[in-house]
């Protein structure tokens, strides 16, 4: 987020002006249930690479049904309320405000129990949740086809959180092996004033090794970062992210094809083939003598001088995020306890 306003207009699109209105799905100026009960009133901000729930849904086979039949009454009355409505398909707020219950996240695939983390998913605190998901499914299925569904979605997991580890291992050794070009020591501060590894951040970040202190939160980095980086950071936010999200709507070509598990594949060989190219040249470099300095464009990243981290370094020497703002809730890395939820 720490990037100039025009970098993240697709952020703070969706994650200031739009979250929590009513207006955003009833829409202003019109404000009609009809319309806030219709699929693509979700559109505008669930999709693109790091969320993608529109895509996975609209080529899925319930987002078909729901394509070809939605101006059809007879097939998705829109006047009903949803704990009325007779679809003769899901639409989003069919399933993840079942009944007209606005807390989106008690039916949704969140990254933990149900998404990109290696949870134990047969766990009492994830128990109730994936219960209620069944409960939407056998509106239209049994119940035993919708654990089925919901089983193939955890093996789907548990293989990319195989890549990805993988993926992970490799440029953690580059780093800990001191040839990661450049090393964060190299780089433009975060936003945190920090020189913290960027897939070493908030409860992920347990070693002075990679910067900082434990228990500091860095910034998860898609720029000013190494190439190995920024292929971990989207094998596991992109590619990851496509294979639950697709397994979730039954999109099955998003798991697999449209950059799902071959995706994950690629990055893991592109990962893979990096370090060994960086691993050599290094080698070369001890044998003839050859120190080498970091180009100075990484000091500065590519408008990250201007943002907070670099400020806090030149107008508070030794300081971080963490010692101005001693207790700032924003920075809070934990999830909410799951009865939250």
């Amino acid at each position: 987020i720490e990037r100039p306003p025009g970098d993240t207009a697709g952020c703070t699109f969706c994650h200031t002006s739009s979250e929590e209105r009513c207006s955003t799905c009833h829409q202003r100026h019109q404000f009609d249930p009809k319309v806030a009960r219709r699929a693509e009133q979700c559109k505008t901000c669930h999709w693109g690479k790091d969320h993608r729930d529109w895509e996975a849904y609209d080529i899925g086979l319930h987002g078909v049904v729901y394509q070809v039949n939605k101006w059809k009454p007879e097939q998705f009355d829109f006047s009903k309320k949803l704990s009325d409505a007779d679809y003769v398909g899901p639409t989003c707020q069919y399933c993840h405000m079942r009944g007209g219950h606005h807390n989106v996240q008690r039916f949704g695939t969140v990254y933990t129990s149900m998404g990109m983390s290696m949870a134990d998913r047969g766990a009492p605190i994830w128990n109730e949740k994936r219960d209620r998901w069944v409960s939407v499914c056998d509106d239209c299925h049994s119940p035993r086809f919708a654990r089925e569904q919901l089983q193939a979605l955890d093996e789907a997991v548990k293989d990319a959180g195989l890549k990805y580890r993988e993926t992970f291992k490799v440029a953690e050794d580059l780093l800990v092996d001191g040839v990661l070009d450049p090393m964060p020591k190299d780089l433009c501060p975060d936003w945190s004033g920090q020189h913290l590894w960027s897939l070493k951040i908030g409860a992920y970040h347990d070693g002075e090794a990679y910067g900082g202190k434990t228990g500091e939160s860095g910034e998860f980095r898609m720029s000013n970062c190494t190439d190995v980086e920024r292929l971990c950071f989207e094998s596991v936010g992109y590619f990851q992210t496509y294979i639950y999200k697709g397994m979730a709507h039954g999109s099955w070509n998003d798991a697999t094809y449209s950059d799902g598990s071959f995706g994950m594949d690629r990055w893991l060989v592109n990962v893979k083939q990096n370090a060994s190219r960086a691993r050599r040249l290094a080698t070369l470099e001890k044998k003839v003598g050859i120190t080498w300095q970091p180009e100075e464009f990484w000091k500065t990243g590519e408008w990250l001088d201007e943002l907070t981290g670099p400020y806090i370094v030149k107008n508070h020497p030794g300081k971080t995020i963490f010692d101005l703002c001693p207790d700032p809730g924003w920075l809070d890395t934990h999830h909410a306890p799951a009865e939250e939820v």
